[in-house]
């Protein structure tokens, strides 16, 4: 069964992935690996664009319902079961599945893992996994130096470092501002202080995350860490876009 699993991801993910990053390389990117993944990545993240869009969609959704998710949380802090109805009413009420927001990311996870393995094994070693229609364009070697000074076969704790900078920024726009609580009684004290400490968590996730990045990235194929850091920077740029036309939407149904 996980034999078959295999063949299947191969044949719908791996393969494809290869001959797509095989044929740029030969064509549009004059030979430049580095331009090949780059284009690679945007074609990827076109085709998964509707997804990437309704999960940053539903994410910001839950983001400006928070303070009523915390409100609930709160009434009902002793009563588990009437704060689950209260919070799948509110769901309903403000048409948001957080559930939904999963399926995107399930998607778009084989494409990630396909990448991963086409750059961790090497284009040069699977370049017998060229389809035949496509054998006028497959290289007898892959060149993989990139924009001429830049190795994409060896780690780059450069290429890392720019990776966990664009990660930063992408995490740090997506990142909840929270409104400062008063101290009013204990019992309050006690809340706020569960909010600050689940605040601190999420700024602590925010530098340490880029710190894994940089940790990670720097062991990794640099024609990988190139492919992650432009995965970043383009979902950063979605996030921007989807969130100013959410804006003006907005601002619309207002005026």
């Amino acid at each position: 069964m996980i034999q078959f699993i295999l063949q299947i991801f191969h044949v719908l993910f791996f393969q494809p992935i290869l001959n797509l990053l095989v044929f740029l390389y030969s064509t549009i990117s004059f030979q430049d690996l580095g331009i090949a993944i780059i284009l690679l990545t945007i074609i990827i993240k076109a085709v998964l664009f509707p997804l990437s869009k309704k999960s940053i969609k539903i994410q910001k959704s839950m983001q400006e319902i928070q303070p009523e998710i915390e409100e609930i949380k709160k009434k009902y802090k002793d009563n588990k079961e009437e704060q689950g109805k209260a919070l799948m009413q509110l769901y309903k009420d403000k048409k948001v599945n957080p559930f939904s927001s999963c399926l995107p990311l399930l998607i778009q996870l084989p494409f990630l893992i396909a990448v991963f393995r086409v750059f961790r094994s090497g284009v040069d070693e699977n370049l017998d996994l060229v389809y035949p229609f496509l054998s006028d364009f497959q290289p007898e070697s892959i060149d993989y130096l990139a924009f001429g000074f830049f190795n994409l076969e060896t780690p780059s704790i450069v290429m890392a470092a720019l990776a966990a900078g664009a990660q930063f920024w992408q995490a740090k726009m997506m990142l909840k501002r929270k409104k400062k609580t008063k101290v009013v009684t204990n019992s309050d004290d006690k809340e706020n202080k569960s909010e600050g400490m689940a605040e601190m968590m999420s700024k602590q996730m925010l530098y340490f995350m880029p710190v894994i990045t940089i940790i990670i990235g720097s062991q990794l194929p640099g024609g990988l860490t190139l492919y992650w850091l432009v995965v970043t920077l383009l979902t950063g740029l979605q996030q921007l876009y989807i969130f100013k036309q959410t804006n003006q939407s907005e601002e619309i149904k207002k005026a």
